[in-house]
């Protein structure tokens, strides 16, 4: 993997062409920061690999994101960007598509080539514990959910140690004008805020955006539902196996001296003058330090934490999920059946508890359970594991099992996806031909189950009791999955 520092901009450049260089017919864009040229396939437009902020190297590691640079022409936007800096985790469920690196704050997009009028927005947020995982991975593509008439977007976000860290300095550097340490929250925030500015140029309506996630993406759309710095970029919610909606109130002094202790094992020192010249200094594999999926709950004197409260992007989401503070917004939320954790864990357990303390609150939850396994994958008695119900929201799933996708397997992703485009239309999962969704409510206790026999079926949680009887959830260290 080469950091040379002269290859992003060398990228930069060969991505721009000459205004007279656009090929006749070609899907052009101009967006606030300058013309952008996409590609049509079977029916669908893209655009990929488009910067919503500056490349966050140098002096801008550990930074809010920064505006991109505008530049002039017409710049290439048929690929996707780097995913950003991690040690790769082999057996991951969506393996990247890209080489990762530290200049990584792109987004790419999905549309209908023939789409009329104004359509809805899904952003896409994905997981990986925080430590892995990109927009690059084929089974994330939108090409499928765009055939249905929604614009898809997706976007990467910084994770370890570039997207979460303190330090004294850093703090000290912040001055208390903002917020510290989420930096991979603050890409978030500032890739809706692209989307809000820039969607609608594409055909994409900036007052009907559904963000989503899975897992710590999953977390993530939590952690957007109760932010204050998230109010008016989005006007639906996805939740897919992202817990309870808790986090662990870490002090922020104990989340310092974590990087502190990072910083220790690179020789420079907590009182040193110019520790965050050093500490920026580091090749970008050094601050990885091997951090990845495997390893990311380190023993030991820990150097990683992962997302924290800091007051001002990142709030104690559980206890604003309780008292009712959050955006009140439609919500889609579920786990799959065989989750981290089993039935009573922090994923299926946690998706019933915050599906129950929304509908609570008056906001409309359409809960879920996803039961169904691909037939290639099948296993007596087994349930359906952490993020394979993935390809069947994205309508992915010949992308993910090729030859071995059943009929019955593509007729799963063909309905779920079709609930999660007309969730995103109007915040209602429910069309013609779908099986009827009823909006939760806890003394109804009616979920969707998508069922290992390959239907989708509305009925009452058959594991609530057991769920309900079970220790209380606690939350997760450091927001992690």
């Amino acid at each position: 993997m080469s950091h040379l520092p002269f290859l992003p901009l060398l990228a930069a450049s060969l991505a721009i062409v000459a205004p007279g260089a656009v090929a006749a017919g070609a899907p052009v864009v101009a967006i606030d920061s300058g013309k952008v040229e996409g590609r049509t396939d079977a029916g669908v437009t893209s655009w990929k690999g488009i910067p919503f902020a500056a490349p966050p190297l140098g002096d801008l590691r550990w930074r809010a994101p920064a505006p991109a640079k505008p530049w002039t022409g017409v710049r290439q936007a048929s690929a996707y960007a780097a995913d950003c800096m991690q040690l790769p985790f082999p057996s991951d469920a969506a393996p990247l598509g890209t080489t990762p690196g530290e200049d990584c704050l792109y987004l790419n997009l999905w549309k209908p080539a023939d789409a009329k009028g104004k359509l809805p927005v899904i952003v896409w947020i994905y997981g990986g514990g925080f430590v892995n995982g990109g927009a690059s991975p084929p089974t994330y593509s939108g090409a499928e959910l765009a055939k249905q008439g929604a614009l898809v977007v997706s976007f990467n976000y910084r994770i370890g140690r570039f997207g979460f860290f303190a330090h004294p300095q850093l703090t000290r550097e912040a001055g208390g004008t903002g917020p510290v340490g989420n930096y991979g929250f603050m890409d978030q925030i500032a890739a809706l805020e692209w989307v809000k500015r820039n969607v609608a140029a594409f055909g994409g309506d900036p007052s009907n955006v559904t963000i989503a996630g899975e897992s710590a993406g999953g977390m993530s759309v939590n952690a957007l539902l109760t932010s204050p710095m998230s109010a008016g970029l989005f006007a639906k919610a996805v939740v897919m196996s992202g817990g309870d909606g808790g986090t662990a109130p870490t002090p922020l002094a104990a989340v310092e001296q974590i990087g502190v202790n990072f910083a220790a094992g690179k020789g420079i020192a907590a009182d040193d003058p110019q520790a965050l010249e050093k500490l920026r200094a580091l090749p970008a594999d050094k601050v990885v330090d091997g951090l990845n999926l495997a390893n990311f709950r380190q023993s030991g004197t820990p150097t990683y934490h992962g997302p924290f409260v800091d007051g001002k992007l990142a709030i104690d989401s559980g206890a604003a999920f309780a008292a009712g503070r959050m955006h009140r917004v439609p919500v889609m939320i579920g786990a799959t059946s065989a989750d981290i954790g089993g039935k009573t864990g922090f994923m299926v357990a946690g998706a019933r508890s915050l599906a129950g303390t929304l509908a609570d609150h008056g906001v409309p939850v359409y809960a879920y359970r996803f039961s169904y396994v691909a037939q290639a994958n099948e296993k007596p008695g087994a349930g359906a594991d952490h993020a394979t119900d993935i390809p069947f929201f994205f309508d992915t799933v010949a992308v993910k099992y090729g030859a071995q996708a059943t009929a019955r397997d593509l007729a799963v992703g063909k309905a779920m996806s079709a609930y999660l485009v007309n969730f995103a239309r109007r915040g209602d999962p429910n069309g013609a031909g779908l099986p009827m969704w009823s909006a939760y409510a806890r003394a109804a206790d009616q979920i969707m189950d998508f069922a290992g026999n390959g239907k989708a079926v509305m009925g009452k949680d058959g594991w609530g009791r057991e769920i309900d009887a079970a220790r209380k959830l606690p939350a997760m260290p450091g927001g992690q999955p």
